[in-house]
């Protein structure tokens, strides 16, 4: 007995070869190892996925979590839940607003989660993202715009006159008149400060906790100390006052945040409408009647009933009845789909017309719960590029404010009356918030998560933005992938045959048998002395009906079996037989009456449009690997856009083949989710086609819900776009910082205008992720990607 040295599986007969080292379970292995053989790989077994080391242990929750106002926020949580006994881990997204935690089910209630984690000014919901529920902000800008006018309306009437040296008699400042009118400004800007600005002001506090100095700290250190400076003079009899500067940072950041929030509310409503979209009960059929339970307590076998209007609960097979479905948000076709006793249904789809009684699936879960739960995984999770930028923010902040102090001592030092010098130094603080910095990734990347969802897209995994953009190879599987993985006829026999052939079939196993059958309509006639030759065919004495006195035997299968049962076989039909194996297709000859009458062939046929996906993939080396012979890979080879072919290479070894591939550079997989997943898992970037009612993403990046193949370089397309609007959002963010603060440091920059050219910055990087990302389908170039496509227009 020896292990296959590509792919680890025991074989009594190895094939070996003195150009390759190494002895293999088969020929397929053999060429793969020949073609990509490496001395360093060539003695490692199948690649074997396992769990992520890295992941906490216990089951897992989802929540979303209001109140949330910068990234510091992402962090307070994560160690406010992991310090709460039995909580092991937590990822919080302040992009998405929600947060995943791990849990010992031992010693912590999945359904007092909430309750454990709410508080601080955060409230946390089980799986109920909200959606529009922005009362409370709304009302702090209500209340805040309110008496921010009325106090900059104080200022343009009396305060900037007087500071300008027109004195239109209008108060005596240095009066009691002008006393009242300063302190009625100075409430005024403390309800601001205090109300409309608790957010910040929470936010600087949290950043603090959590020794890591954000954006809210700038603001509020800005705001804080112009108030406080401002009360202070007042105290003193002094009527030079900055109540503005803190009104205008307070709702100018304010304003920016609530815009802000309802771009990335708009960018993860996906994630809702799959939320609100899913069962939570089910009608049980019971011995005696029906009863309601929670989904989660069905078994597989059990059958529920689903009547019209109602959404069925998991994934099964229909036992009973006949309605239209609509599985429009599942596989985006907008009309609904007949389904009869048989038929497979998708868990989350819409019963439009009709009744059915469901089969529940071998899993007993629903699609569209599985999709949910992995949108609320990759949405709780903060990419490569976002940790990165918010180690940058973690030492900017901080550098910030050194800067402000220094440029306030130094201006000071210069002669700079002390009020110049203190304006400088905020000026300093407001100016260089990093609100910008700190959005670019994440409301990209949420924009980019809600792009592939409308285009059949699941991405389940962030990185999927930064990998697929440096892609060298695109590695197909071609069963279920490349082809439909369903066998059909290509070659029809005449009518007078195929009837007998299908009459015959329908008591057969063979692959072919099934597209015989389908192939025509049934009949009354009678089979009766019925044999099977495994691996040949099937014979059997036909009847026209159950009244027939006598039948003719007939014969389906192969030449030999035919001319095994005494019946001729014409050259012409032999011929036919063998091309038609040259060409990867299943042949069957019928014969009755001593001779073969004609030919059935078979086959599994290529999927509508594949020429294209792989021609808009041609700028990367495009791989295909089957298990099938060289014949049935022959029309992928053929193809100009196909650069090489594996052939006759077993499942298991699928993941060695991709790990080899990757000497190469950055290998892409795309299988149909099935056997393919070690070898998805190996890749890159694993992305999976999947038929809805079979969702296998756990090994995959992203998953391909339509089962339309030409959804393949959309994948590419729209991460391109996504990290090329990342990369536009930071490019502004640091080019904004690198103008401006130097403009405050040298005090050419008034408090005031800096605050608002800092809202502006922000509300320029929230507007730029708010833009569509669609494009004209072409696949999209990135400057760093190896292999480059023309870029798309529209963007």
């Amino acid at each position: 007995m020896t292990d296959c040295t590509l792919c680890g599986l025991a074989t009594d007969d190895p094939v070996t070869d003195s150009d390759v080292a190494g002895a293999f379970c088969c020929r397929g292995c053999l060429e793969v190892a020949r073609t990509l053989d490496d001395p360093a790989g060539t003695d490692s077994a199948a690649v074997e996925t396992g769990p992520d080391p890295d992941e906490a242990e216990g089951e897992t929750a989802f929540c979303s979590v209001s109140g949330m106002h910068c990234a510091t926020c992402e962090l307070f949580l994560e160690r406010r839940a992991t310090a709460h006994d039995g909580i092991t881990g937590a990822s919080a997204s302040y992009a998405t607003g929600t947060m995943k935690v791990t849990y010992d089910p031992d010693r912590a209630d999945a359904d007092a989660l909430p309750d454990r984690l709410s508080g601080s000014g955060y409230e946390v919901s089980r799986r109920e993202p909200d959606e529009a529920d922005d009362s409370e902000q709304v009302g702090r800008l209500l209340v805040g715009g309110f008496f921010g006018m009325m106090t900059m309306l104080w200022y343009v009437l009396f305060l900037y006159p007087a500071y300008l040296g027109l004195d239109f008699g209008l108060v005596d400042l240095q009066g009691p008149a002008g006393a009242y009118l300063l302190w009625n400004t100075a409430v005024m800007t403390g309800v601001v400060v205090g109300y409309t600005g608790w957010p910040l002001l929470r936010g600087a506090v949290v950043s603090l906790r959590t020794r890591r100095p954000n954006m809210d700290l700038l603001v509020a250190m800005a705001a804080t100390t112009a108030f406080a400076y401002s009360v202070v003079a007042v105290i003193l009899g002094r009527t030079e006052v900055y109540f503005d500067v803190a009104t205008v940072i307070v709702l100018a950041v304010s304003v920016g945040d609530y815009y802000r929030d309802r771009v990335r509310r708009a960018a993860t409503g996906r994630l809702t409408e799959l939320t609100s979209q899913r069962a939570e009960q089910a009608r049980r059929r019971t011995e005696s009647g029906t009863e309601t339970v929670d989904v989660d307590a069905l078994a597989p076998d059990e059958e529920v009933v689903v009547r019209a209007g109602e959404r069925i609960p998991v994934d099964g097979t229909v036992a009973e009845g006949t309605a239209g479905v609509d599985e429009s948000l599942v596989t985006g076709e907008s009309l609904p789909v007949r389904k009869t006793a048989g038929d497979e249904v998708v868990g989350g789809a819409m019963v439009a017309e009709g009744g059915l009684v469901v089969r529940v699936g071998p899993e007993a879960e629903s699609t569209v719960s599985r999709l949910t739960e992995l949108l609320w995984s990759v949405q709780s999770e903060r990419g490569g590029v976002q940790r990165l930028v918010d180690r940058i923010a973690a030492v900017f902040v901080p550098l910030v404010v050194g800067l402000a102090v220094l440029a306030g001592v130094g201006h000071l030092a210069g002669g700079a009356a002390p009020t110049d010098a203190l304006l400088t130094g905020l000026a300093v603080l407001v100016v260089s918030c990093p609100c910008a910095l700190g959005l670019a990734t994440p409301l990209a990347t949420a924009a980019g998560v809600r792009a592939a969802l409308d285009e059949g897209v699941v991405v389940t995994d962030g990185s999927a933005f930064e990998t697929a953009t440096e892609v060298d190879v695109v590695a197909f599987d071609k069963t279920g992938t490349l082809t439909t993985g369903e066998m059909r006829l290509v070659e029809r026999p005449d009518d007078d045959a195929l009837w007998r052939a299908a009459t015959l079939e329908q008591f057969a196993d063979h692959p072919l048998a099934a597209a015989v059958t389908a192939a025509t309509e049934a009949s009354d006639a009678v089979v009766e002395d019925i044999e099977h030759h495994p691996g040949r065919g099937v014979s059997g004495v036909v009847k026209a009906g159950a009244q027939a006195a006598d039948g003719e035997r007939v014969v389906v299968g192969t030449p030999a079996l035919l001319s095994d049962e005494g019946l001729s076989v014409p050259d012409e039909l032999a011929d036919r037989c063998e091309r038609a194996r040259s060409d990867g297709q299943i042949p069957a000859l019928v014969g009755w009456d001593g001779r073969a009458r004609d030919i059935v062939v078979g086959g599994d046929q290529p999927r509508a449009g594949w020429e294209t996906t792989v021609e808009a993939l041609a700028p990367r080396e495009v791989v295909v690997i089957t298990g099938d012979g060289p014949a049935a890979a022959a029309p992928f080879e053929r193809h100009d856009a196909v650069d090489e072919v594996f052939a006759g290479v077993p499942p298991d070894a699928k993941a060695e083949v991709v790990e080899r591939l990757k000497s190469r550079g950055t290998v892409a997989m795309v299988g149909d989710g099935t056997n393919d997943a070690p070898a998805l898992g190996t890749a890159d970037l694993g992305i999976s086609l999947s038929s809805g009612t079979a969702l296998a993403a756990d090994a995959a990046d992203a998953v391909v819900t339509t089962d339309d193949l030409a959804a393949v370089p959309r994948v590419f397309d729209l991460t391109t776009r996504t990290r090329r609007r990342i990369r536009e959002n930071l490019a502004w963010a640091f080019c904004y910082n690198a103008v401006a603060l130097p403009l405050a440091l040298a005090g050419l920059l008034n408090p005031l205008f800096a605050a608002v050219a800092m809202t502006a910055s922000s509300l320029l990087v929230v507007a730029n992720s708010a833009r569509s990302l669609g494009g004209d389908g072409a696949v999209a170039a990135d400057q760093g990607a190896t292999a480059p496509a023309a870029p798309a227009a529209g963007d």
